[in-house]
């Protein structure tokens, strides 16, 4: 089993484990394993703790009354998420104190919905990368401490100058965390620095200030900020405005990488292979990169509809997605171009690994197994590759299509390079 993949569910009542690890399996696509008691958690975990990247805690176990499964699974750097029947300022207190991810009353069944949600924020939150700017060292790393809680990728800066060379190293920050007073530079010229780069839709901000005055938050959310807390701050408020504005963040960028993929297969759709194509053709056409164009169709594509379904022929476009986006780099482009037939534009591929580069992924197409009611189907594809520009996108993956085109006729399951007798 992979490192931290898995839920841990820890309740004595059957219902709600039954209920809420049906919901994370079924709709959040997350396995589970399941505990009655601390001594089940402690054998579970004695086999293997980095298995789990979350625990859900009953607070009183019929062993363990008193919350002793929390500082159990805490010890093995699991954060927690912990269900309670009843709730006081002094269990809140304690619960916070202990770090961990929330508190939430089991008596409300939506509020056991919302566990799946926050087990999902804790898994997505791994990838998301936050920055912290503040001129206070132990200020600074008691946010750090907060946001490694729910599993953030953190990045610290002491003044303006540090974040603006923090946010050049890593360009994809979903939200910055900044304090107002800080030397060099302060908050208000480092939000509109920020936003000179990047606008409220494509990283949020945060102000931090220990000046409780209107006056002051309203000039930063003028200045460019997405929101903002005043020190001291409930850790509660804390959490929600940043939580609030990573998914406001991540629901934006999700909408638009909706808009330039291809919903089925998940790489880039014909419009946007075009758009992103023709900077890479213009590049090239400078003499900056060099460029090779290759046409990717499978063969024989409307058998495998007639003889398997439809569903079957989407499962085949999927795997050979896959196979195509495996076997590019991070340089390359890879699009749908319509149908069964994808579009590779690749760089600063040598003309003498033009031949061993697409002929390995036409290799790992044949290798494609699916299974359909107890066979496995297996399927090829041709490939048409051109390193001329001539004078246009459309031309180059135009010669690309021919040489496909008589990869076709010459017998399927090869490569063909435009010009090749």
């Amino acid at each position: 089993m992979e490192k931290h993949s898995k839920v841990l569910i820890v309740d004595d009542s059957k219902a709600i484990t039954q209920f809420l690890g049906s919901y994370i399996e079924e709709q959040e696509h997350m396995p589970i394993e399941i505990a009655g008691s601390l001594q089940e958690v402690e054998g579970l975990l004695a086999r293997d703790d980095e298995r789990f990247f979350v625990a859900v805690l009953d607070l009183n176990l019929p062993d363990a009354p008193n919350g002793e499964v929390v500082d159990f699974v805490l010890a093995r750097k699991i954060p927690v998420i912990v269900l309670t029947g009843f709730l006081s300022d002094e269990l809140r207190d304690q619960m916070l104190e202990k770090r961990v991810v929330d508190y939430v009353m089991k008596s409300n069944a939506s509020e056991i919905n919302h566990v799946a949600e926050i087990i999902r924020r804790i898994r997505d939150n791994r990838d998301i990368k936050v920055l912290v700017v503040d001129d206070s060292r132990s200020f600074r790393q008691y946010v750090v401490d907060l946001l490694h809680v729910h599993r953030y990728r953190i990045y610290q800066a002491a003044d303006g100058v540090e974040a603006l060379e923090v946010l050049q190293e890593q360009p994809d920050l979903s939200l910055v965390l900044t304090d107002y007073h800080m030397p060099r530079m302060d908050g208000m010229d480092l939000i509109s620095e920020i936003r000179r780069r990047y606008g409220r839709n494509e990283l949020a901000i945060i102000g931090v200030s220990d000046r409780a005055s209107p006056l002051l938050s309203a000039r930063l959310l003028k200045t460019g900020a997405n929101d903002f807390v005043t020190k001291p701050f409930m850790l509660e408020e804390f959490y929600c405005r940043v939580n609030q504005n990573i998914e406001t963040i991540s629901h934006i960028r999700a909408i638009r990488e909706s808009a330039i993929r291809d919903y089925l297969t998940k790489v880039y759709n014909r419009r946007y292979l075009f758009e992103a194509g023709l900077k890479l053709f213009e590049n090239a056409r400078r003499k900056n990169i060099s460029l090779v164009a290759a046409m990717v169709d499978i063969d024989y594509f409307k058998r495998i509809n007639d003889s398997y379904g439809h569903h079957t022929g989407d499962v085949a476009l999927q795997r050979v997605a896959a196979v195509l986006e495996g076997g590019i780099r991070a340089s390359d482009l890879l699009g749908r171009y319509g149908g069964e037939e994808f579009c590779i534009l690749a760089t600063n591929v040598s003309e003498e690994s033009h031949k061993e580069f697409f002929d390995r992924i036409r290799q790992k197409v044949a290798d494609i197994r699916i299974p359909h009611k107890g066979e496995e189907i297996a399927f090829t594809v041709s490939i048409g590759v051109t390193d001329t520009l001539g004078e246009s996108l459309e031309q180059m993956i135009g010669w690309a299509d021919e040489a496909l085109y008589r990869a076709k006729q010459t017998g399927r399951n090869r490569v063909v390079f435009h010009g090749q007798e």
